[in-house]
């Protein structure tokens, strides 16, 4: 496996005192595409002289094992990062994320939903278009025109719903020039439209990534995020999120891809060169981080 390139050269000038984050979600071993997203936060915040921090984002019970969580944190202290403070576990905290969706939803600013994935995917084949968005095909926004008569009866009768931004509703209260600081961009002006009445909380996901992550970020007082420049368009529903929900604004800082042989990028699904597997096979701390561009 070739060495990369340093890249800490190209850090972009991060806020004095910045606070980053680390924050994988545990549904396999860390490879060397999270060895590079966690030694780039890391290395802004000690470049400004402040915190880095790590959170497991474990909210999605049906994908997330704590066997994966652990193995996350070992990984990351052989790698030689030390994080500031206790790791933040998502799932102990899903009070916290109901309470976040309460407070939308006292706006008139979430609706339930219950339509399946395969009634969605019906519904805009039978229509012949559907505009696009980074998620995909947009939501035609069936149960946003339901009674609310009809929306309380069939939550009490225990019908399985998710909880969706009414974004339409939401942009109408939102401030009308909403934007964020990419370090070394500028301002970029957001078009959180572009998400459609995205969803926020599924029964088997009692939060979305979307909601959580602002909420944390928040909550942990985090004034700048890295991640993967893959990431980059969510950052227009979270400035809509911040603004909605009276959140500090953080500054952002999206990285390029570390991309295997077959020109994509590194990924658990492609069986991606795990941490566990390098460090077994005799690699060091700081050949792993060579690797990873560090």
């Amino acid at each position: 496996m070739p060495a990369t390139a340093s890249l800490r050269h190209l850090l972009p000038d991060p806020p004095p005192g910045a606070v980053t984050r680390f924050a994988p979600s545990p549904t396999g071993l860390l490879h060397l595409g999270h060895a590079h997203a966690a030694c780039f936060a890391a290395a802004l915040a000690e470049a400004a002289g402040g915190r880095f921090l790590l959170r497991l984002e474990d909210i999605d019970p049906t994908r997330c094992r704590p066997e994966f969580a652990a193995a996350a944190e070992a990984d990351l202290a052989w790698l030689g990062l030390r994080w500031d403070g206790p790791v933040r576990v998502q799932s102990r905290h899903l009070p916290d994320y109901r309470a976040a969706l309460d407070r939308l939803a006292a706006r008139g600013l979430v609706y339930p939903c219950f339509c399946t994935r395969g009634a969605i995917q019906r519904e805009i084949a039978a229509s012949g278009h559907a505009p696009h968005g980074p998620d995909g095909p947009l939501y035609p926004g069936t149960c946003r025109r339901l009674p609310p008569a009809e929306r309380a009866a069939r939550i009490a009768a225990g019908e399985p719903h998710a909880l969706r931004l009414d974004m339409a509703a939401a942009l109408a209260v939102a401030p009308p020039d909403l934007s964020f600081h990419e370090l070394g961009e500028g301002r970029l002006r957001c078009d959180p439209a572009q998400f459609g009445d995205a969803v926020l909380a599924r029964k088997e996901v009692p939060a979305s990534y979307h909601l959580c992550v602002t909420h944390d970020d928040a909550l942990q007082g985090v004034t700048l995020v890295t991640r993967g420049a893959d990431l980059k368009p969510a950052t227009h529903l979270h400035r809509l999120l911040q603004a909605l929900l009276g959140w500090p604004e953080p500054a952002y800082a999206h990285h390029g891809l570390l991309l295997g042989p077959n020109g994509r990028r590194l990924a658990k699904r492609d069986r991606a060169p795990t941490l566990r597997a390098l460090r077994e096979a005799g690699r060091s701390p700081a050949e792993v981080r060579d690797f990873a561009g560090w």
